[in-house]
């Protein structure tokens, strides 16, 4: 299962979608981890801590990324989206350079401006701008 994502005659694409639970102790789980983590394109990290209060959706914004994002956005929303993730990374970063926000305010911060949208161009269009 694991290597049919590599293994296809003849070319064309497989869309595998797995979960994986980390942080157990487990090696095992580990490894299994670890080899979904080299065959995929894209990783949604979700956070126990952002889960625990309530706040949703409970995406790690640090660690999720998808590798190829430039195939995918167009070069102006790629850069808002870049933008978004800089703003995030100083709102969390300790100070005196950076906000030194827990990562679940920050997160409920931008949850909070995501919700005032009316989608998510409009969210990355205001970035900057006062809250």
């Amino acid at each position: 299962f694991l290597g049919a994502a590599r293994n296809i005659e003849e070319g064309g694409s497989l869309t595998i979608i797995a979960t994986c639970l980390v942080d157990t102790g487990s090696r095992l789980d580990d490894v299994v981890y670890e080899e979904f983590k080299g065959t995929g394109n894209m990783e949604l990290i979700l956070s126990r801590k952002l889960q625990e209060r309530r706040i949703f959706p409970a995406v790690d914004i640090e660690r999720s990324s998808t590798r190829r994002e430039d195939l995918l956005l167009g070069p102006d929303l790629l850069q808002r989206v870049w933008l978004m993730r800089r703003m995030y990374i100083q709102m969390i970063s300790a100070q005196p350079q950076g906000a030194g926000m827990d990562q679940s305010v920050a997160t409920e911060a931008i949850v909070t401006r995501l919700d005032r949208a009316r989608n998510n161009q409009e969210f990355l269009e205001n970035l900057g701008r006062d809250a």
